[in-house]
């Protein structure tokens, strides 16, 4: 699983103010506190940027986390562009995101990195701590079972997006085929994620680290082929009758 370092999740912004996402980071998470001064519980950075070592040059996406106390409180979720910078605004309630924290989905590879490392902007209580224990502390505690059988779901969505893609290929339309190869290529990737317990900044970290950022259709079909044969042999086959369908 991918690492995180003790100094980098849940650290400041220092030494990193040439970048021009901070002071957009940090002038939200003001106006943020000032209009909902009741509800805010914590306001953090997420994604590449909370890093400490994203390469972006100040043109990447800025992730924010806003984080209330009630459900539905706060500021609506959005995304806008401020000052040239791409700005992903999400707001959940404390009680959900904890409950996101400890459920692993088939999506598990790319949300993860959200729940572990994050940059604080506002956290007088430490809940963002909290939250990266809660998580680590599911992960843990999942059995094996539980990650094949979020594999199987995302490998079905693999399958689907690249035989949609082979079939849009042999009808000559090319952008579309394209668009659907992204699908599968970032589907198997999270499959290699589930398999292995690792998870990734973002989908095109996902496809990089997987050695699927390049593939074509031939090779994410053997892709696909292979993690099938694994799927099985950890008693998760794709394949079924009506019954195992049923039974879930």
């Amino acid at each position: 699983m991918i690492g995180v370092d003790a100094s980098t999740a849940n650290a400041g912004t220092d030494g990193h103010l040439g970048d021009p996402r901070w002071p957009v980071a940090e002038r939200v998470a003001d106006a943020v506190r000032r209009r909902f001064p009741a509800d805010v519980l914590a306001v953090a950075v997420h994604g590449p940027l909370a890093h400490g070592d994203d390469d972006g040059g100040g043109d990447g996406e800025l992730g924010l986390l806003v984080v209330t106390y009630r459900p539905g409180a706060g500021p609506p979720a959005a995304t806008r562009r401020v000052d040239g910078v791409l700005v992903d605004l999400t707001v959940a309630g404390a009680d959900d995101y904890l409950a996101r924290a400890r459920t692993i989905t088939s999506l598990w590879p790319l949300t993860a990195d959200r729940f572990v490392t994050t940059r604080p902007l506002h956290d007088p209580t430490g809940w963002l701590r909290t939250l990266r224990d809660e998580h680590l502390g599911r992960l843990a505690r999942a059995r094996p079972a539980e990650f094949s059988t979020a594999a199987r779901r995302a490998w079905y969505r693999g399958s689907a997006a690249h035989a949609r893609a082979a079939r849009l290929a042999e009808w000559y339309e090319t952008d579309q085929a394209l668009l659907m190869l992204g699908e599968a290529r970032l589907a198997a990737a999270s499959v290699s994620g589930l398999l292995s317990r690792t998870y990734f900044r973002d989908p095109g970290d996902a496809v990089r680290r997987t050695g699927l950022a390049g593939a074509d259709m031939t090779e994410v079909g053997r892709v696909l082929t292979r993690q099938a044969e694994e799927l099985a042999a950890r008693g998760r086959p794709v394949d079924g009758t009506v019954d195992d369908l049923l039974d879930g």
